[in-house]
């Protein structure tokens, strides 16, 4: 059997083929075009028994990785950080070009088996498409929304009220009544900010209208559990995909980086916060969990059971002693 590592980049990918031990057979580098595709398949031809390892199939190498998954092709995805430690790692130390970045690539994907195998995109691809244009699109709203303020509270005597909308602000542009050429100037600005702000409000609706018909068409039964509605179910299906590439629930957690990491030494034992991993995903999570504390579900049960179990300890400081006080750990 003959791997084939691939370094890609917008202008070039270069391929390395080796062989079960990791020995290098051949490389060759492809210009990026129409024909990147068919060049590289023609030349692995002469490995009839051949396996795909591209770096970064999610990001510069998705357009690639994609097109041999569609062939039927056998593709791994190798994160750059994986292909990095294996640069280090090699004798040639951080000497860094596409041909040993390729095969560096190879090496890892012939010796690590638990990489994520690159699948066809379906819905959930979709969906992931659909909720990050939904965060641009309400990010831009915000970003719009505060400089309309910021316009209103220079009109107005008193500002524009907090909680402000599209209708909102237009009621109050009604009474407003330019004296200076600056003012003339601030309005024309409000006119076309609310204009702007109107436009991102028809465009968020349009997307969530394409999301729920997205997530229905997956049948899923997520938007059941309580806390989670359509954006919340997008998102999961978006970033998770096929929930079985996950052995456990231990490696689901320490993907989204709700499991703390192990910082013990010696004998002293402790965990710290986990900042990695999936952080929309951790964000998602973390809403469900506060809906659930707040109207109930499996997340308020959890973290009654939480508070209850937390050893009481003394209040640190000097008047300890003296103080009978006892509070919950945080």
């Amino acid at each position: 059997m003959i791997l084939i590592g691939v370094d890609p980049h917008k202008s070039s990918h270069t391929a390395v083929a080796v062989d079960i031990a990791g020995h290098q057979v051949a490389q060759r580098r492809f210009v990026v075009n129409a024909g990147t595709f068919r060049q590289l398949m023609r030349w692995c031809e002469q490995w009839p028994d051949r396996r795909f390892a591209v770096e970064g199939a999610g990001g510069l190498g998705r357009s690639l990785a994609q097109q041999l998954a569609a062939a039927g092709g056998n593709v791994v995805d190798v994160p750059s950080t994986l292909s990095a430690r294996a640069r280090l790692l090699a004798t040639g130390g951080d000497r860094k070009t596409d041909a040993k970045d390729a095969l560096h690539v190879a090496q890892v994907a012939l010796f690590r088996h638990d990489l994520r195998p690159v699948v066809p995109e379906d819905q959930t691809t979709i969906l992931r498409l659909l909720t990050e244009r939904r965060d641009d699109l309400v990010h831009e709203r915000t970003r719009v929304l505060n400089r309309l303020h910021a316009v209103l509270r220079d009109l107005l005597p008193g500002g524009a009220p907090t909680g402000l909308s599209a209708d909102k602000a237009a009621a109050l542009m009604k009474g407003v009544r330019p004296v200076t050429a600056t003012d003339n100037c601030r309005r024309d600005i409000a006119r076309d900010l609310l204009a702007d702000l109107r436009r991102l409000d028809r465009q968020v609706k349009g997307n969530e209208s394409e999301m729920r018909e997205a997530v229905a068409a997956t049948r899923t039964t997520l938007t059941t559990l309580p806390g989670l509605g359509t954006v919340l179910a997008a998102k999961v299906l978006g970033h998770i995909g096929d929930v079985g590439r996950f052995p456990t629930e231990h490696h689901f957690a320490s993907y989204t980086g709700s499991a703390p990491l192990d910082a013990s030494s010696g004998n002293n034992v402790r965990h710290r916060l986990n900042t990695g991993g999936n952080r929309a995903l951790n964000s998602v999570l973390h809403t469900i969990a506060v809906c659930q504390i707040r109207d109930g579900g499996r997340g308020q049960d959890s973290s009654a059971r939480s508070v209850r179990g937390r050893p009481l300890r003394r209040p640190a400081g000097p008047s300890s002693d003296a103080c009978p006080t006892w509070s919950t750990g945080s």
